[in-house]
């Protein structure tokens, strides 16, 4: 049953993986004409915020792109103890998209001219933003119930009850210790 929220984060997981190797893309292009001085170009323009914006949106995807990878192992095993490796490196890369998102509502705000590879970039972190918190409420709707996924009260992991400890086949010593 658990396997609704897998089937819906899992198209979601390689959507945002796509995008984020898009952002990754445009942002290097145009960090790098924006570091040459070359913001006269036909496809590039740009303002005041650009630096700032394009240095968090390659952060972003940078970020965005290795936790896809954790999210995909978390999809592949579904487990409570994979839920927190992709549940934490996904905050990570929503947290640095959103301050990108930020940077790019400043960048339209400033105005003048934006090439269209800018405009292209700010667009895919705006639907990043959601699409990334979106991935998120979802790894950890099997808080609510354990149809939607791996939950955090699993009653195998983590607690044993006072007679449960595990005791040594050789009995209470242990060979090879000294005292």
């Amino acid at each position: 049953m658990a396997a609704v929220g897998r089937n819906i984060a899992a198209p979601l997981l390689f959507l945002n993986l796509f995008m984020y190797f898009i952002v990754l893309g445009f942002a290097s292009w145009c960090i790098n004409r924006h570091i040459n001085g070359q913001t006269a170009h036909p496809s590039m323009g740009g303002n005041e915020g650009t630096s700032f914006f394009l240095t968090f949106s390659i952060l972003a995807a940078a970020v965005g792109i290795v936790s896809k990878l954790s999210g995909g192992l978390h999809i592949r095993s579904w487990r409570a103890d994979s839920l927190a490796e992709a549940g934490s490196s996904a905050h990570i890369a929503w947290a640095l998209t959103a301050l990108a998102f930020g940077f790019a509502c400043k960048h339209i705000n400033i105005g003048g001219w934006r090439g269209w590879r800018l405009r292209i970039l700010e667009a895919f972190i705006i639907i990043l933003t959601f699409t990334q918190l979106l991935y998120v409420l979802l790894l950890h709707a099997g808080v609510f119930s354990s149809r939607y996924g791996p939950g955090y009260r699993d009653a195998d992991y983590g607690i044993r009850a006072p007679g449960d400890e595990p005791v040594s086949k050789a009995g209470s010593a242990v060979t090879g210790s000294r005292v």
